[in-house]
């Protein structure tokens, strides 16, 4: 029988600021897409079993925060980028992802 977590993600981006709007990427579409690709896939699951790829290898916060990634950098639209994606098991241990190299 497994444990439960409760996870605390943040998610930076980085770009020029649009010239008109003053934002990198609309924080109400990142609101959007983190909903879509990773809290909807995550909350609630047995990590093992139910998120791929998972149930291949073991779900540390360095292998979540990865998969976070990857599954938030194709969607990350106009000239914003992701930068990092930081995992919070407790609130003094964490792992920051900044991506391949």
């Amino acid at each position: 029988m497994g444990h439960g977590h409760n996870y605390i993600v943040d998610v930076a981006i980085e770009g020029e600021p649009d010239p008109v709007t003053g934002m990198v990427l609309d924080l109400k579409r990142l609101k959007e897409i983190l909903e879509e690709k990773v809290l909807s896939v995550y909350d609630h699951r047995l990590l093992n079993r139910e998120v791929k790829p998972f149930d291949e290898i073991v779900p540390t916060v360095e292998n979540i925060s990865i998969d976070i990634w990857n599954r938030l950098a194709p969607s990350i639209e106009g000239g914003a980028k992701l930068f990092s994606v930081r995992v919070y098991e407790t609130s003094d241990l964490f792992v920051d992802y900044r991506g391949p190299e």
